[in-house]
Order: C-alpha cells, then structure tokens, then sequence
C-alpha cells in the first residue's frame, strides 16, 4: 500500500508558477513510476505528465511542455510538478498518482495509487 498527499495548491494569476509536491509513504517509493493527473470541472481526468522510477523516461501532455516540469527525490519519497506561465486552462485539480512498476504511462487505469488531490485555480 502507498499512500499519497498532494501540497502547494492555491489561487493564483495567470502567467505566474506554482510548485506541487506528492509525498508517499508506505512501500518503497523508488520502485513506483509516478503521474501527474488532473481533472477540470465538467471533464475527464486527464494525464499531465509522467516519471519512471529513475527518472530517466519522463512524459507530458502536449498542453504542458516547455511549461511544467515533473522530477522527483526518492531519497524523500517525494514527486515534484514545477509548474509556470500557469493558463486559466490550467485550472483543476491536480493528482499525484503512482504505478506499481519501473515504467510510466499516461493511461489512467495503469495507476493503482491516488492522492486526494490539490486544487489549483488560475485566473485571468
């Protein structure tokens, strides 16, 4: 069992970054491939960006790149979404999942651990 807790949410302009963390606990961390998912009001949840257990195979949505960067610590057991020039298109909620192996997906159903997510609000 993992369990996942998303911070650094919050409400913010356009054109400004915000930093998201998942901090896990429970199994080893480093043998999990991590996601970053995200659902708007009124639509799907939707893949962000992706990392494998290295770090060395990483994955966004075309929405995101060149804009946010996924990286995480396994010596802190801990997944990090640098987010900047945030969009109102942005807006969601923003969840940290993780995948029981090395590689990453951007499939939903290939995650077997789920944080409770953190809002992120940008407007205009």
């Amino acid at each position: 069992q993992v369990q996942l807790v998303e911070s650094g949410g919050g409400l913010v302009q356009a054109g400004v970054s915000l930093r998201l963390s998942c901090a896990a606990s429970g199994r080893t961390f480093s043998n999990y491939a991590m996601g970053w998912f995200r659902q708007a009001p009124g639509k799907e949840r939707e893949f962000v960006a992706g990392i494998s257990w290295s770090g060395g195979i990483i994955v966004y949505v075309d929405s995101v790149k060149g804009r946010f960067t996924i990286s995480r610590e396994n010596t802190k057991n801990t997944v990090f979404l640098q987010m900047n020039s945030l969009k109102p298109e942005d807006t969601a909620v923003y969840y940290c999942a993780a995948k029981r192996t090395s590689s990453t997906s951007v499939h939903r159903r290939e995650y077997d651990y789920w944080g409770q997510g953190t809002q992120v609000t940008v407007s205009s």
